[in-house]
C-alpha cells in the first residue's frame, strides 16, 4: 500500500520548524499593521465636533488627550485579542460611544484595526479600592507596558488612567498612586491593580487601586470575547 506523499513526512521536524516560525513572523508583521493605523487613524475627523457637543467644557486640547486616550484603549484591545479588558477612562468611553453611532466607519476601522468587530459591553463595578477585576488588571498592565511603566511600582499613571482626573470630570473614574493622599473624591489605589490580590494595606504611597467612578453610569465599557 502507497501511502499519501507529506512534506511533513519527507522532510520531517525541520520544515515544520520552519513554517512555525514563517507564521509566528507573519503573525508579526500583521499585528504591527494593525498597531500603525490605529496610532495613525484620524480620530478627530469623525468625533471632535461630537465629543464637544457631548463635553462642552472640554477645550480643543481636552479633546484631543480624549481621542488619544481612545487610540490607547483601542491599542490595548487589539494587544489583548479576545481576552477582557475593561475601560479605566469615562472620558475615553465617551469618545468610543461616539465613534460607534459611524456604524460603517467604525465597522472598517474595526476590520483594520484590529481584525475582527470590537462590541462595547458595560464593565462590572468595582468592589472597593483595592480590588481590581480581572478585565482592569490586564487594561493596566497593557497601558503600563505601551508607556515603559512597571505596573506593580509604577512612578506615574498611564493616560487612560490619568486623563479623567486631569481632566476633572465629576463623573469620571479616578486612580492615585499616592492613596493616602487621594486624587478627588474616592480615588482607586492604582498599584493594587498590578497585583492579584493586592500589595499590602501597610503605609507605602504606591498603594494599589481598581476602577470605578465617582457615582451613576454602567461604570465604563470593556472588550474581549465575542
Amino acid at each position: 500500500m502507497i501511502e499519501a506523499w507529506s512534506p511533513l513526512f519527507i522532510f520531517g521536524p525541520p520544515l515544520a520548524v520552519g513554517l512555525l516560525v514563517w507564521a509566528g513572523r507573519r503573525k508579526g508583521r500583521q499585528g504591527r499593521r494593525r498597531a500603525d493605523f490605529i496610532s495613525a487613524f484620524d480620530y478627530a475627523r469623525l468625533l471632535d465636533a461630537r465629543l464637544g457637543q457631548r463635553r462642552p467644557a472640554l477645550d480643543s486640547e481636552q479633546r484631543r488627550s480624549v481621542l488619544d486616550g481612545l487610540a490607547q484603549w483601542f491599542e490595548i484591545c487589539r494587544r489583548a485579542g479576545r481576552r477582557p479588558v475593561s475601560m479605566p477612562s469615562q472620558a475615553a468611553d465617551d469618545a468610543w460611544h461616539e465613534f460607534i453611532l459611524f456604524t460603517r466607519n467604525y465597522q472598517a476601522f474595526c476590520r483594520q484595526g484590529l481584525g475582527r468587530f470590537l462590541h462595547h459591553t458595560p464593565a462590572e463595578a468595582m468592589n472597593s479600592p483595592a480590588q481590581a477585576s480581572q478585565g482592569i488588571r490586564r487594561s493596566w498592565r497593557i497601558a503600563c507596558a505601551l508607556e515603559g511603566i512597571d505596573p506593580r511600582k509604577p512612578d506615574r499613571l498611564p493616560l487612560l488612567f490619568a486623563l479623567d482626573a486631569a481632566l476633572a470630570l465629576p463623573d469620571g473614574f479616578r486612580y492615585s498612586l499616592n492613596c493616602l493622599a487621594g486624587s478627588g473624591p474616592n480615588p482607586y489605589c492604582a498599584s493594587h491593580i498590578g497585583c492579584s490580590s493586592g500589595c499590602g494595606t501597610g503605609g507605602g504611597s504606591d498603594n494599589g487601586g481598581d476602577a470605578g467612578g465617582d457615582g451613576g453610569g454602567d461604570g465604563g465599557g470593556g472588550c474581549g470575547g465575542d
